[in-house]
Order: structure tokens, then C-alpha cells, then sequence
């Protein structure tokens, strides 16, 4: 079986939600991220070059629905793709549309734990427009993507499972606390 590790990268994320202004001043004001207005039922930020690094749709979710992996080549997404097939994972390929609000040529959509939705695709799109960040110093971002997302889980083992037999994501380190009484077993996967 094909290694991908280190093929992989965080690339963007989908958010469903209903609270724009809150998030026009969370993500431009706040954050410092380039805002794009343009669409009735969306926003994208970008924190580099690329077209998209977060997409926020309207919807009731409030939540994060899809992680995007930018994946390094064509070998990478076909032996990842080949992985999800072979277990019976349904996938299928992001519409024309939905690639351009993403701001990539293409993707493949396949479903995650705890209902959150993953997206591969190997290219995105630089912005023709020029980058606006409100954050001094900007973002640290280039070849590894946005870096990490934190995922909450009652079923760690098989979160786990699941990165590492899609993505060959690897434990590097590890964090038990426990806070006002609650014990927080925390992971940190790399991809």
C-alpha cells in the first residue's frame, strides 16, 4: 500500500451557518482574514493566496460540515481514493460549482466520523484579486496548508482509525488534563 503521509495537507474548511454579520466581524474584523462578499448565501476568507480557506454556507448546522485536503498529486488521490473504495465508502465527485466555491479545479466528497464530511482535491486556485488582511504579519500558511483543526470525539479510537488508515496520519503528540473536572484526553494526529 502507496505511504501518503506528508501528502497531505489542511486546505480549507465548509462551515454552515446563519450568523454572517457574526462572522464578517469575527473573520475580518477580529481575525484579520481577507473577507469575500460576494454571493447572497456565502462568504470565503482567505488567509493566502488561495481563492478559499474557509467557506461558510448558509444553513441551521452552526458548524463545521466539511474538512478539504489538498493532496500533493494525482498518485496521492487516486491511491486514497482507491483506499475509500475498496472499503465501501460511498464518494462522489463535488460538483463544477461547489469546486469553484471552494476555489479548486476539482473534489471528491466521502463521508468522515462523527458526521463530518471530508473533501481531497490536488489543486487550488490562486486568487487573481490582491490579498487584504486586516492581521499584521498575516498568516503562516504556503505548502502545509492552514495546519490543524481540532475535532471532538466520544469515540477517539475510531477518529484515530479512521485518519490514519484514509490518510496515514501518525500520533506525534498527546495531552491528558483534566479541567474543572472533566478529563480531556487530547491527540494530535499529522497528516
Amino acid at each position: 500500500m502507496t505511504d501518503v503521509f506528508g501528502k497531505v495537507h489542511l486546505g480549507y474548511l465548509v462551515i454552515e451557518t446563519n450568523k454572517f454579520d457574526d462572522w464578517r466581524r469575527f473573520g475580518r474584523d477580529a481575525i484579520g482574514m481577507h473577507l469575500d462578499d460576494t454571493l447572497p448565501d456565502v462568504l470565503r476568507f482567505r488567509l493566502d493566496d488561495n481563492e478559499c480557506r474557509f467557506l461558510l454556507q448558509r444553513g441551521p448546522a452552526e458548524d463545521t460540515t466539511a474538512l478539504g485536503w489538498e493532496l500533493d498529486d494525482h498518485a496521492t488521490f487516486d491511491a486514497i481514493e482507491k483506499r475509500i473504495r475498496d472499503r465501501g465508502v460511498p464518494a462522489i465527485e463535488g460538483s463544477v460549482e461547489d469546486a469553484a466555491l471552494r476555489g479548486v479545479e476539482r473534489f471528491l466528497r466521502f463521508p468522515g466520523p462523527n458526521g463530518l464530511a471530508q473533501e481531497m482535491y490536488v489543486r487550488a486556485h490562486a486568487s487573481a484579486q490582491p490579498l487584504s488582511l486586516a492581521a499584521a504579519g498575516g498568516f503562516v500558511t504556503g505548502a502545509d496548508g492552514m495546519g490543524h483543526v481540532a475535532i471532538a470525539t466520544k469515540k477517539p479510537h475510531q477518529m484515530r482509525g479512521y485518519y490514519s488508515t484514509v490518510f496515514d496520519a501518525r500520533l506525534s503528540d498527546y495531552i491528558d488534563e483534566t479541567i474543572n473536572g472533566l478529563k480531556f484526553k487530547i491527540r494530535f494526529l499529522r497528516v
